[in-house]
């Protein structure tokens, strides 16, 4: 008796230690509203920065973080299985569709996040790569009419006329590839509830294919919004293919010869312009000072001379026109380029100054709907980016020093004499009939 005592007592001692098991995740609940797009405050997520294993558990554990700072959707660098045959471990090398990576976890964590993104009032896009398959994805043995082939030798040729190896490029010609195409993104939306779509090299699909697709998604979204992200720059991105916002290229590399090459500040107003004359009413471009693929070369502060000269370039390029991003680590100033083939830890207590301000700018950014939607009013300076933002009684002043010298420059004549509020330091003062800008400097005045 004593020893069945014994055995029974040791039997739940090792229950009890046993770990619990996580309960399926059922059905997303939608989100409540997905934000209009002239509103969308957008954070990457690149999983490879925040664990080196299950890291879409680890995203949905900082979430509280990424929300604080302002952001209302999330974008999701690409989490499918990824090929081994000719592989880089390039997450933009997909074996399977409809499927997740171990290394990033399984599709009830993708749900969890889905979900915690949802309660907390964020969309969730996913990225989405129409262009190219992994060499062992099995359409390519199961469908090879599917690709493009090599005219003399009839081979299943990669992306021409880039150097990606390890993918193999997709034929749009073939209309059942298309319909397979468009179900399983149809799977994403309908099935696990994401809110929409970040499509990579937009500009090499065909604009009737993302057409035929978005209309089928927006269809099975029903009474939900969704987003649509192209990764290019081609007019037909809205004019036939139907997406609500593509990249600003253009800006960004005149932002970087204005900071490189000494060019004039006022002219970022010429390349705002030149992009959104092309934009349809309702269509946004994307601005950015970096994303995954710039952070492979160089981080903002390489690029815009310092970390503070980082945070002037990012006032400037998102407050002119709207279209926020913010790639996860920009927000805690990573030092580092990162790779994001492989893991790179980063340490999100770092530099808690660059959060606080990135989280008092995407604030007043978010607060004041004048910055989204109001006119610009540009003022010409060969060092200071200066504009106004008016919309209706409600104006805001923009002053951003994008060099590393000091300058005075002279106030607007309709701001002159005139009581401003700073609203970075909640301070009042009277604009007089100059201003001074330390290096890097940037205000923000109502």
């Amino acid at each position: 008796m004593k020893k069945l005592l014994l055995f029974l007592s040791l039997a739940v001692v090792l229950a009890a230690c046993q770990p619990k098991q996580q309960e399926p995740e059922g059905p997303v609940a939608p989100l409540k509203q997905m934000p209009a797009v002239e509103d969308v405050v957008m954070y990457q997520v690149n999983p490879r920065v925040f664990a080196p294993e299950n890291s879409l558990r680890a995203v949905a554990d900082r979430i509280d973080s990424i929300k604080a700072i302002g952001v209302n959707v999330m974008w999701v660098m690409p989490i499918y299985p990824i090929g081994i045959e000719k592989g880089k471990n390039s997450p933009y090398c997909i074996s399977d569709y409809k499927d997740i990576a171990p290394e990033f976890g399984s599709l009830d964590d993708f749900k969890h996040l889905v979900r915690v993104c949802h309660e907390h009032d964020m969309g969730l896009i996913l990225d989405w790569v129409a262009n190219h398959t992994a060499w062992d994805h099995p359409w390519v043995k199961e469908h090879p009419d599917w690709y493009t082939h090599d005219a003399e030798a009839d081979t299943i040729i990669h992306p021409r006329p880039f150097d990606w190896l390890d993918v193999a490029d997709l034929n749009y010609d073939s209309k059942e590839m298309r319909a397979a195409m468009i179900d399983a993104m149809k799977y994403w939306i309908a099935d696990v509830g994401i809110d929409g779509f970040r499509c990579d090299v937009a500009d090499c699909v065909p604009a009737d294919f993302w057409k035929e697709a978005i209309d089928t998604l927006r269809q099975a979204a029903g009474d939900r919004r969704i987003l649509m992200l192209a990764e290019g720059k081609n007019a037909d991105n809205f004019t036939e293919g139907g997406f609500d916002m593509n990249y600003a290229w253009d800006f960004k590399d005149q932002m970087l010869k204005v900071f490189g090459e000494g060019v004039s500040a006022s002219s970022l107003f010429d390349t705002d312009k030149a992009e959104y004359d092309s934009l349809p009413d309702g269509k946004v471009k994307l601005r950015f000072t970096t994303n995954h693929d710039e952070s492979t070369k160089l981080t903002p502060p390489a690029q815009f001379k310092s970390l503070q000269g980082s945070m002037a370039a990012d006032v400037a390029t998102v407050f002119l026109h709207g279209g926020a991003l913010i790639y996860g680590s920009q927000e805690v100033g990573y030092p580092q380029p990162i790779n994001f083939f492989k893991y790179v830890p980063v340490d999100w207590s770092e530099n808690p100054q660059i959060y606080a301000e990135y989280q008092s700018l995407i604030g007043i950014y978010n607060r004041h709907p004048e910055i989204r939607r109001g006119e610009v009013i540009p003022f010409m300076y060969n060092e200071v980016l200066g504009f106004e933002r008016k919309l209706g009684s409600d104006s805001l002043l923009v002053l951003v020093n994008l060099r590393d010298s000091a300058f005075t420059i002279p106030a607007p004549e309709t701001w002159t004499n005139k009581e401003t509020v700073d609203l970075r330091l909640n301070a009042t003062f009277a604009l007089r009939d100059s201003i001074q800008m330390t290096p890097f400097e940037y205000l923000i005045l109502k």
